[in-house]
Formats: structure tokens, C-alpha cells, sequence
């Protein structure tokens, strides 16, 4: 549905106008004469505010005829962190053990306003609760690596051992002396020229890579923790580093297939048809039929297609390779 409020409307056209960087992914702009879709940083010559009307995802756009404008490249750089977040991420990074308050990014000239809409609308969380995310993570790491919990609290900036345990254990679930043993479940987020996705590994390899706007990634995250009894934090591990830059290749034409090692969660039977999936070359398809085929089971094509219908792992794991027999 198009953005109804004027006050949204007026505020979205000015930045429109302004090609304001803070407002690239809260909206994209369709031009009703043209058909054509824009992010807010476009260097296309301005329509009359009568002949725009804005979305908050360029999936609503699509899905109502308009095509991502030729200049700014709406759904491939919509997903790109803002420099200022970039900016953000970075210094939590460098410095776990330091708080970043709204007044410290002022200081370093960062908006806490961008900072914090671009965190909400991405991850549905504030730029604090990141923070504490990070630094709860961190902490994880360190517990498993048989550092002291008074060591692991105070090089993280906590000065009590009682805050650190409050937080840590609302978070994990479970007191720092509990945790050693902990699942671990890491998400990030990427930029690719179909849109942003999340990717989630773990130490053994990549749980999951999936489009952001997709409509059942909640409960796939959910199904996630349920079987591997973990809880799902903000991060990155060799895994995700590797994936992004393989994914990064991969969309450039330089790579037709990927090294990154992956730890798909299902039945016995889905990883059997995933298994069977990562054997179809590039440039190439096949049909469920043909599929079934492959791992001897010719009768059982609609299960087939049930199991590449939960394959979790897009892009690496190639469900998109299959297609009905009349193609």
C-alpha cells in the first residue's frame, strides 16, 4: 500500500528533492507518468509532487507495475548501509568495552536519528539494544574461550559484575558461569543487487542466507532456535565474512560457484534433496521430476518440491535452478 499520510508524504518528496541520504530505503518514490521507481538519492530530474507517490518497500512497488529506475538502481542500493551507520557499526567494533550515546555520535558527527531508523527498520531493534547485543556476544566468545567472568565484564566496560550478569543473563538466558557451553547463533546482514538478505551461521557453517523481505523469516528464525537451543545475535564469524565475499564475486560474474562451508538444518530427507540441489551446475536447471530422479526416488516429486520449497540456504543452495517440467 502507498504511504497516505500528507505529513509523511511532504517530509518524503522534500528529501526527494534534497537527495537526502538519510532517507535512502525508508521510501522509494514512484513517478505515476513514467512508471519508474527511484531511492531518495536519485540524480533524475525531480517530477511534480501530483505525480509521485511513495512505499516503504520497493516490493510494493514492483508488485504494482513500477520498474526500479535506470540512474539510482533503487533495489540494488536502496539495501547499502549509510555511511553514517557504517560509521556507527564500526566504532562499537573497535571499542566493545565503550557506550555510544546519542550525545557521543552527535559529537563524532553522526545522526543518532539515521542511526536509529535505519537499526529499527533493519533489524527491528535500537542502535543500544545493538550495543548490548555486541557486547553480550563478545562475552560469549570470551566465556567459551575460558576467560573469567570478572576479566570478561570489566574489559567490556561493565563496572559491576552484577550489571554484567543482569544483562547477560537476559539476553542468554543463563548466568556467565552457565554459558560455556552455550549455542551460538550469529546474523548479519548483506547488500545484493535483488535486495538486502540476512545470512545466520554458526561454528560449523552457514544456517541460513534469505532475502529480508521475506514474509516467513520470522518463524525461520524461530524454527532455528528451536532446534539448535540457541539464541540468535547480531555478528560475524569467518563463515559470514566468507559467504559475503563469495556472494560479493558471485553477483560481479567472477565466481560460478561457492567454497563457503554450509550447515543446513532439516530432515534427513531435505538435506538429501539440498545435497542433490548443490549438483546442478551452473547456467543449468532441471525439473522436480528430474530431480526425484537424482536421488532415486522417482515417485516422489511433490516431496521433492516440498523440500526445496525449505531450503533456507538461498543462492548457495540453488532451489532456483529447479522448475516445473513445461519450464
Amino acid at each position: 500500500m502507498p504511504v497516505r499520510s500528507s505529513k509523511k508524504t511532504d517530509q518524503f518528496y522534500e528529501a526527494l528533492l534534497n537527495r537526502d541520504s538519510n532517507y535512502v530505503g525508508i521510501f522509494y518514490a514512484c513517478v505515476k507518468t513514467t512508471m519508474v521507481f527511484c531511492i531518495s538519492t536519485c540524480r533524475a530530474r525531480k517530477p511534480k509532487k501530483e505525480n509521485v507517490i511513495f512505499y516503504s518497500t520497493f516490493v510494493q512497488a514492483l508488485e504494482d507495475g513500477y520498474r526500479p529506475c535506470k540512474i539510482c538502481k533503487p533495489t540494488e542500493n536502496s539495501g547499502e548501509t549509510p555511511a553514517q551507520v557504517r560509521r556507527a557499526i564500526n566504532l562499537v567494533k573497535e571499542n566493545p568495552g565503550e557506550k555510544f550515546s546519542d550525545e557521543k555520535l552527535r559529537d563524532l558527527k553522526i545522526s543518532p536519528e539515521q542511526v536509529r531508523r535505519w537499526f529499527k527498520k533493519q533489524y527491528g531493534i535500537t542502535f543500544q539494544a545493538y550495543q548490548r547485543m555486541y557486547r553480550i556476544n563478545n562475552a560469549l566468545k570470551d566465556l567459551k574461550d575460558g576467560k573469567k567472568t570478572s576479566t570478561t565484564a570489566y574489559d567490556l566496560g561493565y563496572e559491576s559484575l552484577s550489571g554484567f550478569g543482569y544483562t547477560f543473563k537476559k539476553l542468554i538466558g543463563k548466568s556467565p558461569s552457565q554459558s560455556a557451553n552455550q549455542n551460538q547463533i550469529l546474523i548479519n546482514r548483506l547488500t545484493t543487487p535483488l535486495g538486502p538478505m540476512f545470512i545466520c551461521a554458526n561454528h560449523q557453517g552457514i544456517l541460513l542466507l534469505e532475502f529480508a523481505d521475506l514474509k516467513t523469516i520470522e518463524s525461520e528464525f524461530r524454527d532455528l532456535q528451536k532446534r539448535l537451543q540457541a539464541e540468535i545475535f547480531i555478528g560475524d564469524n569467518k563463515f559470514i565474512n566468507q559467504a559475503k565475499k563469495e556472494l560479493n564475486e558471485y553477483f560481479k560474474g567472477k565466481r560460478l560457484s561457492f567454497d563457503v562451508q554450509l550447515n543446513p538444518q532439516g530432515t534427513s530427507f531435505q538435506l538429501e534433496v539440498w545435497d542433490a540441489l548443490l549438483k546442478i551446475p551452473f547456467g543449468t536447471t532441471a525439473s522436480y521430476g528430474q530431480q526425484a530422479q537424482r536421488i532415486n526416488k522417482p515417485k516422489a516429486v511433490r516431496v521433492v518440491a516440498s523440500a526445496n520449497g525449505a531450503n533456507k540456504i538461498a543462492i548457495i543452495i540453488p532451489c532456483h535452478r529447479i522448475i516445473g517440467k513445461n519450464g
